[in-house]
């Protein structure tokens, strides 16, 4: 492994913080209140060519083939340069869970179809995938695909979907064979006209509030067979084949805000007095700033170590629990020595630091939950 950046990928990341820092980090605050998606600053990013990294060239990309290693540096820098963990969040969610699987999966119809769009940042596009009752238990899932003339008839719902209340377009897996289990799950491309496709409202919730999360609801809907992606029962390796790439690229995102917090509590401790000093002098302060750049570097290396992998084309199931249950566990510790270290400042919502361990406490959860990463890891050592 040679985590060696070129000049070109370091420069590319150093653009995409100054992007962000200087279009991005408006009104952050009072659309964190408001539970408010700026889709202003969705088609800024569109404009800069941020959704452009998960799609081949010929389709609006920004490379001839999709570059995991300059994505993953970039949307780091993404998350360092942007102080709206929800932005990046739902950036990363269409882009490898949604953009990702067309682009590997589809025909040339559905590439051409979808693509330009979702990289223009002229659509939005979600993944159906999780249920009410299929959570961790993805595949026990209930709704249904029942094949007609043309395509098939699908019922069901989807529960705590990124970007439903305002998608345009879903990226929905559905059981067409319950006898089969995961291999009976087959994904569709709904769009959002289709009849009997209805998106539910926004659910509030505890942090990522500037991305709008909700239900996806199918009563009777009909999907033509060429909205199909991939073969019948093809839903369980589409799926398996986004996760790494989408958990790479999420927690890339995490890592830049780890940073960016770091940096921020060093300078508060060093500049904030108390008996005469620092209280960057005082050694639980100076302790919790060490746990926190231990955290930042170990979850670097795992980042990069799974980023390489999935560049040479080989699997990181390992590799990619290991790194989701590191990083999202570092981002809420982190977050939390944050606060610790600015104390009463830091409790203030006005003062912005409370909102990281808000943001990062999702973390824990989506994506597989931390539990669910520690079974992963302890099924593939053989226990």
């Amino acid at each position: 492994m040679d985590f060696t950046w070129t000049k070109e990928q370091l420069d590319y990341k150093s653009s995409i913080i100054k992007f962000a820092q200087e279009q991005l980090n408006n009104s952050i605050a009072s659309n964190d209140a408001s539970s408010t998606f700026s889709r202003e600053d969705w088609k800024k990013c569109a404009e800069f060519g941020i959704q452009a990294l998960a799609c081949p060239l010929a389709y609006g990309g920004k490379h001839k083939n999709i570059d995991i290693l300059s994505a993953t540096l970039a949307m780091e820098g993404f998350g360092y340069g942007s102080k709206d963990n929800g932005l990046p969040f739902a950036l990363n969610a269409q882009m490898w869970t949604v953009q990702l699987p067309i682009s590997q999966f589809g025909s040339e119809l559905q590439k051409q179809k979808f693509l330009p769009k979702l990289v223009s940042g002229e659509w939005i596009g979600s993944h159906g995938l999780t249920e009410p009752n299929a959570g961790s238990d993805i595949f026990s899932m209930e709704t249904t695909a029942t094949k007609v003339d043309g395509g098939y008839i699908l019922n069901g719902k989807k529960h705590l979907i990124t970007f439903a209340p305002i998608a345009d377009m879903a990226l929905v897996f559905a059981t067409t064979n319950p006898k089969l289990g995961k291999w009976g799950v087959t994904g569709f491309i709904v769009e959002n006209e289709m009849t009997g496709f209805t998106r539910g409202e926004n659910l509030f919730k505890m942090g990522l509030r500037t991305v709008p999360i909700g239900d996806l609801l199918f009563e009777d809907c009909f999907v033509p067979l060429e909205n199909r992606l991939g073969g019948e029962g093809a839903g369980w390796s589409i799926t398996t084949a986004s996760l790494e790439y989408d958990r790479c690229n999420i927690l890339a995102s995490q890592l830049g805000a780890m940073e960016r917090q770091l940096e921020e509590t060093i300078k508060f401790v060093r500049h904030r007095k108390q008996f005469g000093k620092s209280v960057g002098n005082f050694q639980s302060v100076s302790n919790r700033v060490a746990n926190m750049k231990l955290r930042l570097e170990a979850s670097r290396l795992l980042l990069y170590k799974v980023a390489w992998l999935k560049s040479k084309g080989q699997s990181a199931m390992m590799e990619a629990a290991l790194l989701k249950l590191q990083l999202s566990e570092s981002f809420v510790a982190s977050s939390l020595d944050a606060i610790r270290n600015q104390g009463g400042s830091g409790y203030l919502t006005e003062n912005e630091v409370e909102r990281d361990l808000r943001d990062a406490i999702g973390g824990v959860i989506y994506a597989g939950t931390s539990d669910i990463q520690r079974n992963i890891i302890a099924n593939l050592l053989g226990l």
